[in-house]
C-alpha cells in the first residue's frame, strides 16, 4: 500500500514542483493558461465525460449529493468556530468548503483509482465548481447575479453533456476521442498551473494558514464519514468521496479574495499552508481510501 500512495502523490508533487520551478525562473503568464484550461480543455473533458454513454450518470446521483453536502457542511459545522475565534466569515469560510478538486482533485483521484474514476472525479469537481460560483460568490457579496455562473464554459459543457447522455444521442467515437484527449491535456496543466500559483503566496499570516489546514480536512471528514455510511456509495465512490473531503482549499479562493477585496494575504496563507498540509494528509486519505475499497466495512 505504501508503494501505492507513494506512486499517486509523487508524480502529482512532481508536476506541481515543476510549474513552481519554471514560474521561479521564466515567471510564464500563468493566468493566460489558466484561461486556456478553464474555457477550453476543462469543459471539452466533462462535456466527454458526461455525454460518454457507458458511464451512466444515474449512478452518480447520490455521489453528486454527498459532494454537495460536504462543501455546505463545512460550512456550516466551522461558522460556529469562526464566529468564536472571531474571524472574518467572507475570508475564513470560503477556502474552508471550496477545495481544490480541479488541480488537485481530479488528477490524484485518476492517479490512485485509475481512468475508471475519472466520472466520479468529475462529478465532485463539476459540484463543487457550480457551489463555488453561486453559493461561494453569494457569500462574498449577495448582489452578485447568477447571470456570471451561467456564461462559465465549464456550466454550459455541463449542460450539455448532461442532455446528451440524459436524452442517448450516440455520438461518433472519434469525437468523443478527440475530445478526451484534448481534454486529458487539463489534468497535468491543473497541477502545473498550481505550482505557479503557490509561488505567488506568502506566510504572511501563518497562524490562520495552520488553523486552516487542520479545520479544513477536519471539517470535510465530520460531514463525509457519516454520508459513507448512510448513502448507497459503492467502493470506489466512497474512496472518492473520502479523498475529496479532505482536499485542501483551492487556488481559485485566493484569486476571487484579491478581486473583492477581502484580505487577500490571510486567504493566501489559507490557501498555501493548507495545500502543504496536504502533504501529511492526502497520505492518510489515500490509505484509508485504498483499505476502503480492498475490504469494504459493510
Amino acid at each position: 500500500m505504501t508503494g501505492h500512495i507513494l506512486a499517486t502523490l509523487l508524480p502529482v508533487f512532481l508536476i506541481a514542483g515543476c510549474g513552481a520551478a519554471y514560474g521561479r525562473y521564466r515567471s510564464p503568464d500563468i493566468g493566460s493558461l489558466n484561461t486556456l484550461n478553464m474555457e477550453l480543455f476543462v469543459p471539452l473533458l466533462v462535456f466527454a465525460v458526461l455525454a460518454d454513454r457507458q458511464a451512466p450518470l444515474a449512478d452518480y446521483a447520490w455521489l453528486a449529493t454527498a459532494a454537495a453536502l460536504v462543501v455546505l457542511g463545512s460550512g456550516l459545522v466551522l461558522w460556529p468556530v469562526a464566529k468564536w475565534l472571531s474571524l472574518d466569515i467572507k475570508v475564513f469560510l470560503p477556502p474552508m468548503m471550496f477545495n481544490n478538486s480541479g488541480n488537485m482533485g481530479v488528477p490524484l483521484l485518476v492517479l490512485a483509482f485509475g481512468p475508471e474514476a475519472l466520472p466520479a472525479a468529475v462529478v465532485v469537481f463539476i459540484i463543487e465548481m457550480l457551489l463555488h460560483f453561486s453559493v461561494g460568490l453569494y457569500m462574498l457579496d449577495p448582489r452578485t447575479s447568477l447571470w456570471r455562473m451561467l456564461r462559465m464554459p465549464i456550466v454550459a459543457a455541463s449542460v450539455a453533456g448532461l442532455l446528451v447522455n440524459v436524452g442517448g444521442v450516440a455520438l461518433p467515437s472519434w469525437l468523443l476521442e478527440a475530445m478526451h484527449m484534448l481534454g486529458g491535456i487539463c489534468i497535468p496543466l491543473m497541477l502545473f498551473a498550481l505550482g505557479v500559483r503557490l509561488l505567488e503566496i506568502d506566510f504572511s499570516d501563518w497562524r490562520t494558514g495552520l488553523l486552516g489546514a487542520v479545520l479544513c480536512p477536519l471539517s470535510g471528514l465530520v460531514v463525509a464519514l457519516p454520508l459513507m455510511w448512510l448513502l448507497p456509495l459503492n467502493p470506489l465512490q466512497t474512496a472518492v468521496l473520502l479523498v475529496f473531503a479532505v482536499l485542501p482549499p483551492a487556488v481559485l479562493n485566493y484569486l476571487v479574495a484579491e478581486q473583492y477585496k477581502l484580505e487577500p494575504h490571510k486567504v493566501a496563507s489559507l490557501v498555501l499552508i493548507g495545500n502543504l498540509g496536504s502533504l501529511v494528509v492526502m497520505p492518510l486519505a489515500l490509505a484509508a481510501a485504498f483499505a476502503w475499497i480492498q475490504a469494504p466495512p459493510w
